[in-house]
């Protein structure tokens, strides 16, 4: 299948009516049709920045062309991931070596998440599963309400927060899998196909829903504690209405940042749910951020250097437009994303200046969000590619004699 006739799909795709368990219906007109928003072309770059594959490996299938939420997970120096077709493995992070796999024949979906000696993941019929980090012998299993396309999170005192498709919340015991609490919101008629991941904040957890509302939860009972809207739903098409928050809210310094699709980035006191600053920009994909600056992946695949006082743009990257970008991750001075074409991108923090390129594979692209270990980068493809990758976060002196990126 084209790039750009896969890049339709995966817009329309991104779409669907809530109470569907497993997303869209195809649609037969779509190969007729042509890609309005054509991926940018990858130009010749001068490599700025040093990158060194230490290991890579292909453990599991990946996500094998659904948009899933499965990610590369750390604890205890290994690594762990699972696929669509409910492989889970575990590998040492130093050398990428197999420990253990074991084969669930569940369709997995989001996760893992990681606490103590177990590990969580969600599922496309809405199960939710927890194994052993040891040897990956399941200890529980949960029916939820609808599939789950994000991370569950441990709270720390023995609790699992989860948030499913169909905007429910819940609370699970995190040692028998029994359920605490839930508490459930009316989702738009249409909306993005994904969820947020519920963050732990002081005082309890913050979960982004459709609609563009974020709120604010009592982990013991799900009381909620605030509720605010982030971004309004306007328009005057369903489709334009649409304002979900599915990039995963960020906390920093008792502050949440957190982006709306169609709507508004936002700075939001995580204790009283005040909103400090707000200014418009569509955000689907995720945002970072460090002690001086905010880092967001825009609906236009653009990524955005930001103050983090009020949002003002410092720089914005153009250069990788439409071409379906991770959610930026911090190395160093630099900022990683991930591509529909299986590359990683490196950009400059102080400017958005591309520094570098490599391409992980070129079977499938890259969605989940490169994960951080020090100065290596862990990256999980959609066709089961793990890799870790040594960053050199301090560019080349002299660009003259830095070697080219190219493009194949």
């Amino acid at each position: 299948m084209g790039f750009q006739r896969r890049r339709l799909l995966s817009q329309i795709g991104l779409l669907c009516l809530v109470g569907w368990l497993t997303g869209c219906e195809s649609i037969p007109w779509i190969g007729k049709a042509k890609d309005p928003t054509p991926p940018a072309k990858l130009t010749d770059i001068v490599q700025e920045a040093a990158i060194q594959t230490l290991w890579s490996i292909r453990p599991t299938r990946g996500a094998e062309g659904q948009r899933l939420y499965l990610v590369p997970a750390l604890a205890a120096n290994r690594l762990y991931v699972a696929d669509r077709r409910g492989r889970v493995v575990a590998v040492g992070a130093d050398n990428g070596h197999p420990l253990w796999e074991r084969d669930t024949a569940l369709a997995f979906s989001g996760g893992p998440a990681i606490a103590s000696e177990r590990l969580v993941l969600g599922t496309s019929q809405g199960e939710l599963l927890a194994l052993s980090t040891a040897d990956g012998r399941e200890q529980w299993r949960t029916r939820l309400s609808s599939e789950i396309l994000s991370v569950p999170t441990f709270t720390g005192d023995g609790k699992i927060i989860v948030h499913t498709l169909d905007d429910t919340i819940y609370g699970i015991d995190a040692t028998t899998g029994k359920e605490l609490w839930r508490i459930a919101y009316p989702a738009p008629v249409l909306t993005l196909r994904g969820s947020s991941s519920p963050v732990i904040v002081p005082g309890g957890v913050v979960v982004g829903l459709s609609g563009g509302k974020l709120v604010k939860l009592d982990t013991q009972d799900g009381a909620p504690l605030w509720e605010i809207m982030v971004s309004r739903p306007t328009g005057r098409s369903e489709l334009a209405r649409i304002a979900d928050i599915d990039a995963d809210p960020i906390l920093l310094d008792n502050r949440l940042y957190v982006g709306a699709y169609n709507g508004d980035l936002a700075a939001v006191d995580a204790a009283t749910g005040e909103v400090l600053w707000r200014r418009e920009l569509s955000a689907y994909a995720g945002l970072a951020a460090d002690g001086n600056s905010l880092f967001v992946t825009d609906s236009q695949d653009q990524v955005w250097g930001a103050d983090l006082n009020g949002g003002a743009g410092r720089w914005k990257q153009e250069n990788l437009r439409y071409r379906q970008l991770t959610a930026p991750a911090l190395i160093g001075n630099l900022v990683a994303v991930g591509d529909f074409e299986g590359y990683l991108h490196l950009l400059s923090q102080t400017d958005g200046r591309l520094v570098g390129r490599l391409r992980i594979t070129k079977k499938d692209g890259i969605t989940a969000r490169p994960l951080v270990i020090g100065n290596r980068l862990v990256v999980y493809a959609d066709d089961g590619t793990l890799a870790a990758l040594a960053i050199s976060s301090t560019p080349v002196k002299g660009n003259a004699a830095a070697p080219t990126a190219q493009t194949h």
